[in-house]
C-alpha cells in the first residue's frame, strides 16, 4: 500500500519543500492540476530532476486531446498521468496507447462516476489503474467514504483513493485494502508535514 502526496494550490517553492520534507514516507509525488496550470510542464521537469527516485504523477485531468496531453506529461518526466473516467472511449484508448509507447501509466480518475457499468467498460478498454475520488468542492458534503469501493468490487483494477482522507478516517479505509492512499491538505496543511506523513504511513499495510 503506497502513500501519494497531492501537492495542489501551492507555490512551486512550497511544493518542493513539502516533497523534500516528506520523502521518507511518501511513495508517489502528485503534482496537482492547479500547480500544473500555474507552472506548466516545467514543474514536472524540475520535480523529476530533484526527486529522481520517486514516482511522479501529473494530475492533468485530461478529458480530450489525450494523446497530446499524455505525451506532454510523460515526456516532461511524469511516470503516471491522469485521465477522466467520463472521457470518450477514444480518448481513453489513445491515452493508454500513448502511455504504453512512452513507458508510463494512466490513472483513470473516477470523479463523479457513479456507475459500476462505466468502471467495467473502462476495464474492458484496458484500464488497469483507477482513482476513487471525492472532489474538493464535493467534500463540503462529505469526504471519501468506503462505500465508493463498491464501484471496483469484483474487478482486478489497481485502486487509489482520494478526497479529504485524514488520520481519523484512514484506518477504516485501509481495511478495504486499496493500493494507493492519496492525501493532500491533511499533510500539506500541517505545521509539521513530515510528522503527519509518518503517522499516516504507519497505518498502511505493507
Amino acid at each position: 500500500m503506497r502513500l501519494q502526496l497531492a501537492l495542489d494550490r501551492l507555490s512551486k517553492a512550497r511544493c518542493i519543500r513539502l516533497a523534500e520534507d516528506t520523502k521518507q514516507d511518501v511513495d508517489i509525488i502528485e503534482i496537482g492540476t492547479g500547480v500544473i496550470k500555474e507552472y506548466g510542464m516545467s514543474i514536472i521537469r524540475e520535480m523529476r530532476e530533484l526527486f529522481p527516485d520517486k514516482t511522479i504523477l501529473a494530475d492533468m485531468k485530461t478529458c480530450d486531446a489525450a494523446k497530446h496531453e499524455v505525451k506532454q506529461a510523460l515526456e516532461a518526466g511524469a511516470d503516471i498521468t491522469t485521465v477522466m473516467g467520463f472521457s470518450a472511449d477514444a480518448s481513453i484508448k489513445d491515452a493508454l496507447q500513448e502511455a504504453e509507447k512512452l513507458g508510463g501509466q494512466i490513472m483513470i480518475d473516477l470523479l463523479e462516476i457513479q456507475s459500476k457499468q462505466r468502471v467495467e467498460e473502462l476495464a474492458s478498454l484496458g484500464v488497469k489503474l483507477v482513482s476513487l475520488h471525492v472532489g474538493k468542492d464535493q467534500q463540503s458534503k462529505g469526504s471519501f467514504h468506503k462505500d465508493l469501493f463498491k464501484l471496483t468490487e469484483g474487478t482486478n483494477l489497481t485502486v487509489a483513493v482520494a478526497g479529504g482522507i485524514n488520520a481519523e478516517s484512514l484506518p477504516s479505509i485501509v481495511e478495504k485494502d486499496p493500493d494507493i492512499i492519496i492525501v493532500g491538505s491533511t499533510i500539506t496543511g500541517q505545521e509539521n508535514p513530515q510528522k503527519m506523513a509518518g503517522k499516516l504511513k504507519s497505518y498502511l499495510k505493507k
